[in-house]
């Protein structure tokens, strides 16, 4: 460790840890009927942090604790992500708290703190400190998934999601151990020179990798490590479930970019197959099985499984380009995703029901609330000119210029399928008839607070998939951190041209 650390440099952790104790300890002195204020608190000091950070953080490029915790454009970017997901989980759960939690100021603050966790996930520079860093986060989404504590399905959400959890990070833990004892070290950058160093790859370096890769694929729910995923999603309250399909998986994907990209891109002829074929794998099962789901949280459990393997196309392919295109695909899937849980959130509030016949004739009773669902399920499933069909053919292109050319065209059957259990809940949405309906109007009222964020969702679905350039311009700067790469890499803007 050098002796002239920036500890400056902490200080949105610091802030944002801060926010959280604030949060517990405000929860103390406000009346049970002004609970909602700890929501209002916890978005602006979100908000506050984000607006400090950015300029504070925007030119800074150092290395902590001897490489530890590294501050770069590539941490800042996905920092003020993972605060923006913090603030839209909190107001998408104002009502919902407000109607069917007790506990609201535990509850935003554990937000605050696995935010925090996801932050120092994306910084993390060695293997230690992303396995603490996603620990953390795992026990704080461990925690909200069961938070619902007269359900009996979100008891049983929290105990299966502990037990697999723990299993899953006894595997990359003795993974970590497995490559520390072939590497000699757990910092990204030695694990990279002692890659290069080594003629070949041994057998307790292979195992190694392959129960890393196996604990990671546990936290990002892909096959065949997704089993958990559908049971979870279903029992966890609405809001949360939102939070693990967009928060875990855009943390997740910040550690695993870092530890391909930065320390196993040596062994890359090693892992790439193992990593195109659960891909491929996850892509095709989540799709599939989606079809015969009935429960529209189960549905969008194994749809989300499917978008894991779009996504495991930028590890697959390693480049800059496909580095790009796995990070706008994150930010898409983030609004789109958003879009899609919260206006089911708002029906829930108002029918406790989630069942995909239960959304019969919502066109008629909520017309705000079914075309936002539909405009997120037509983005999911990459329809034009909506933020999915974007992120998707550049994600598809980054894989083909990388000659992974069948599994380009795997993705796109994958998507092909996922279009039709969409259309299926469109089609209650707009085809079927309620029988509630057949004695009068029923309509479906949504709060202010909820009504904004799902219509910025929505919005922000469309304007990604229409102009797209700001946001890809600040994912250019973070993948050039990241890789340390100049312009002789090809770039994302010009994959599109």
């Amino acid at each position: 460790m050098t002796p002239d650390v920036r500890f400056e440099l902490l200080w949105p952790e610091f802030l944002v840890a801060g926010l959280a104790f604030l949060v517990f300890t405000l929860d103390f002195f406000v009346r049970p009927a002004r609970k909602e204020v700890l929501a209002w608190v916890s978005a602006a000091g979100l908000a506050v942090i984000i607006a400090f950070t950015v300029p504070f953080l925007l030119n800074e490029h150092d290395s902590l604790f001897d490489g530890l915790y590294r501050v770069d454009s590539y941490a800042l970017f996905f920092k003020v992500l993972s605060m923006g997901i913090g603030i839209a989980v909190i107001l998408g759960s104002l009502h919902f708290v407000d109607r069917r939690l007790t506990h609201p100021g535990e509850y935003y603050a554990i937000i605050i703190v696995s935010v925090l966790a996801m932050m120092m996930m994306a910084a993390s520079g060695e293997l230690l400190t992303a396995y603490l860093s996603l620990e953390l986060l795992s026990f704080c989404l461990y925690i909200l998934s069961g938070f619902a504590l007269q359900d009996r399905r979100s008891n049983e959400a929290s105990v299966k999601y502990v037990l697999l959890g723990a299993f899953s990070s006894g595997l990359l833990l003795y993974g970590i151990v497995l490559l520390y004892g072939a590497l000699g070290t757990t910092h990204f950058a030695g694990m990279a020179a002692a890659l290069e160093g080594t003629g070949g790859v041994d057998g307790r370096l292979l195992v190694g990798l392959a129960l890393v890769v196996a604990g990671l694929g546990f936290k990002l729910a892909a096959v065949p490590f997704h089993m958990w995923a559908p049971d979870v999603y279903q029992g966890a309250p609405m809001p949360i479930t939102a939070y693990i399909a967009v928060g875990s998986k855009a943390a997740a994907f910040a550690l695993a970019l870092r530890l391909f990209y930065e320390a196993l891109a040596p062994a890359y002829d090693e892992w790439q197959l193992l990593i195109a074929g659960m891909a491929a794998l996850t892509m095709i099962f989540g799709n599939v099985v989606a079809i015969v789901q009935t429960n529209v949280k189960r549905m969008l459990a194994y749809s989300s499984v499917g978008q894991v393997g779009f996504l495991l196309m930028g590890i697959a392919a390693l480049s800059p380009l496909a580095s790009n295109a796995l990070m706008v695909h994150l930010v898409g899937y983030s609004v789109t995703n958003f879009a899609v849980f919260f206006a089911i959130t708002a029906f829930y509030n108002a029918t406790g029901k989630d069942d995909i016949p239960d959304f019969a004739g919502l066109a008629g009773r909520a017309p705000f609330l079914a075309a936002a669902i539909t405009v997120g399920l037509f983005s999911l499933a990459g329809l034009p000119f909506l933020a999915g069909f974007v992120t998707k053919f550049y994600l598809f292109s980054a894989a083909a210029a990388e000659g992974l050319l069948w599994l380009a065209g795997v993705a796109m059957v994958a998507s092909l399928i996922s279009l039709y259990y969409y259309l299926q809940l469109i089609r209650q949405m707009y085809i079927e008839r309620a029988p509630e309906d057949e004695g009068g109007s029923v309509t479906v009222a949504t709060p202010g607070v909820l009504a904004a964020v799902i219509g910025a969702m929505a919005l922000g679905t469309v304007l990604l998939g229409v102009y797209p350039e700001p946001v890809l311009a600040t994912i250019r700067e973070a993948t050039a951190a990241l890789l340390d790469t100049g312009s002789a890499w090809p770039t994302l803007g010009s994959a599109g041209q």
